[in-house]
């Protein structure tokens, strides 16, 4: 497939399958003659877009896209899971798992299908719907499946011998990395007895060993995990979520996001904002992540490879990113129990390119194209108003269709293209001509007792609302200050404000109390940052301080001190030195 190859969208629901031209004509397809009926329980592209699946309750089909001829057709009524491995070699085909009344063991359920020449490979019994595809690498020379709480690698799409096993107590789940050789895989193992749940990074095929991992994560809380590779396979992201947040702060249960780089790195993501973690979204670049996380109004924040805060979206009404492809452009969206609101970001000069609605809408994906995006509002997650519409990122919609108020919708996706095929085009502000008109959707006013309505409306808001913010240190002269640097900025700055204080309390009427020379040091301060975790240190400190004062007293009327006291009261000095700075950076 080629830039100049048509983009082309498949449509599943109630009215049959049906394949859909555009942009930037929006007329069916005749690459793919509309199969009526409401049998259709699934389908699947190739990743790159050549080969087309479905099944329609009776069969099995494979149809090559660009020359529109029938590959293979196979009797499997039953198959509600196709998938394609990456370089078109073979197909694997899922079906429920059911076992003989008599008791005795099922046949297997899990095929995976030549595509050339149409023959069984292999059959597997996989009772789990949840991970049933096993997963190859890009160049097919290598493929795994989790196995009774172990991973199964086969070479060369040989299944009838297992090259290779990685054991661990009970592996839950493993992502294989994406990229070239050599090939990573992250395993997640979840605690037991008191022991808590790791993540381990093993490069293929070195297991064996204490020693052997890449790196390791371990954490408590953590019913479930979703591991993240980024597309160089440098690093995973680990969102570690717990059924239930024993605080009683979220009916969503706890999350926390973890780092894990195959250089051995590990780091817990600090996110300001306390609540669920709804997103997290590697950029194409594998340098940057971004985050949408935090109780409504939620926040969003792109991160660095350092865990590092780079740029703040500030608070709004989103639970979902999404990059586009060529990763110059950030879509924050509300979905789900939001309106829809879309904000459209240029993320190279961290720009607001524009703000859609699409109220509804139960779907997301970008074009191949990275110009593109498709939204649906599709059942069963909601039976009414049915359609989809695609849109240009500048928030023009050029196409929209709604089905009928007694039809359903159930699945529309983008034929995939290879990454690559379509080039990065600058970013446009201004938007695209559309035919069709963009509805804004009618905001209901809030509700007004009798008694307010010829008042002026005052403006009171449930949250206050942040705005968006560069975190990165300003470039040119002003280049980042070393530790010394800032602590000698804030002494400065805080002798400074001490002096203009001196100078406003000084009265003509009255004259300055003196100071008692004899205030203990520790005892000095007594403000308050309004961080608790700094307030709680400071008060850590001084109590440790008032502690070396009492043994000091005691020493000075000749009580023999213990060796752990007199170790005590030589940290003075480095106690006072941490209460000052932490002060200083009030």
């Amino acid at each position: 497939l080629t830039p100049d190859t048509p983009q082309k969208k498949m449509i599943r629901g109630s009215e049959g399958l049906y394949m859909v031209n555009g942009p930037p004509h929006f007329t069916e397809s005749t690459v793919f003659p509309r199969e009526s009926g409401k049998n259709c329980k699934v389908y699947t592209f190739s990743k790159d877009g050549t080969l087309f699946a479905w099944g329609n309750g009776e069969k099995v089909n494979i149809i090559n896209v660009t020359n529109e001829g029938l590959l293979h057709s196979f009797d499997l009524p039953k198959a509600v899971c196709l998938e394609f491995s990456p370089k078109n070699t073979v197909l694997a085909m899922w079906q429920p798992y059911t076992t003989s009344k008599d008791g005795t063991a099922g046949i297997p359920n899990l095929q995976l299908y030549d595509v050339k020449t149409g023959t069984c490979l292999k059959s597997f019994i996989q009772k789990k719907m949840q991970n049933w595809c096993p997963s190859w690498s890009e160049d097919e020379t290598l493929c795994a499946r989790n196995v009774n709480n172990e991973v199964h690698f086969f070479e060369n799409n040989n299944f009838n011998t297992i090259a290779n096993k990685l054991h661990l107590q009970k592996i839950n789940d493993f992502v294989l990395s994406p990229g070239p050789q050599p090939y990573k895989v992250a395993v997640y193992v979840p605690g037991s007895k008191g022991a808590p749940s790791f993540v381990r990074l093993y490069q293929y095929p070195n297991f064996a060993g204490p020693h052997a991992a890449l790196a390791n994560k371990s954490f408590f809380k953590a019913d479930k995990v979703t591991m993240l590779w980024n597309k160089k396979a440098t690093a995973v992201l680990v969102i570690a979520s717990t059924d239930v947040d024993k605080t009683g702060a979220s009916y969503y249960g706890e999350q926390t996001l973890h780092y894990i780089a195959t250089n051995g790195e590990s780091a817990v993501v600090q996110l300001p904002k306390n609540g669920p973690i709804y997103d997290v979204v590697w950029n194409s670049s594998s340098t940057e992540f971004c985050a949408v996380y935090g109780f409504m109004p939620a926040k969003a924040t792109i991160f660095n490879l350092k865990c590092d805060p780079v740029f703040d979206f500030g608070t709004g009404p989103r639970n979902a990113a999404y990059y586009s492809p060529h990763g110059h452009i950030l879509v924050l969206a509300g979905f789900g129990n939001l309106r829809g609101q879309m904000e459209v970001w240029d993320v190279k000069n961290y720009k607001l390119i524009s703000k859609p609605v699409a109220s509804d809408s139960t779907y997301f994906a970008w074009c191949p194209d990275g110009e593109h995006i498709l939204t649906a509002t599709c059942a069963p997650r909601l039976r009414v108003n049915n359609g989809y519409k695609i849109w240009h990122y500048t928030g023009a919609i050029l196409h929209k269709y709604d089905v009928p108020s007694n039809a359903e919708l159930w699945q529309v996706s983008w034929q995939p293209f290879l990454d690559g095929i379509f080039p990065a085009k600058t970013i446009t502000y201004q938007a695209v001509p559309s035919e069709v008109p963009n509805e804004e959707p009618k905001v209901a006013t809030a509700y007004r007792p009798p008694a307010l309505r010829n008042k002026p409306v005052t403006n009171s808001k449930l949250h206050e609302e942040e705005p968006p913010q560069n975190m990165k240190p300003q470039s040119g002269n002003d280049k980042p200050l070393s530790k010394t640097a800032l602590k000698n900025q804030r002494k400065h700055e805080a002798k400074k404000a001490a002096k203009q204080e001196a100078r406003s309390d000084k009265s003509p009427d009255l004259a300055p109390t003196p100071a008692p020379q004899s205030t203990p040091r520790s005892t000095i301060s007594q403000s308050m940052s309004g961080d608790p975790e700094i307030d709680k240190k400071i008060k850590n400190l001084k109590k440790k301080l008032k502690a070396i004062e009492q043994l000091k007293e005691q020493a000075a009327t000749g009580k023999q001190l213990e060796k752990n006291q007199l170790e005590k009261i030589q940290k003075e000095t480095a106690l006072l030195q941490e209460l000052e700075d932490l002060e200083l950076g009030i």
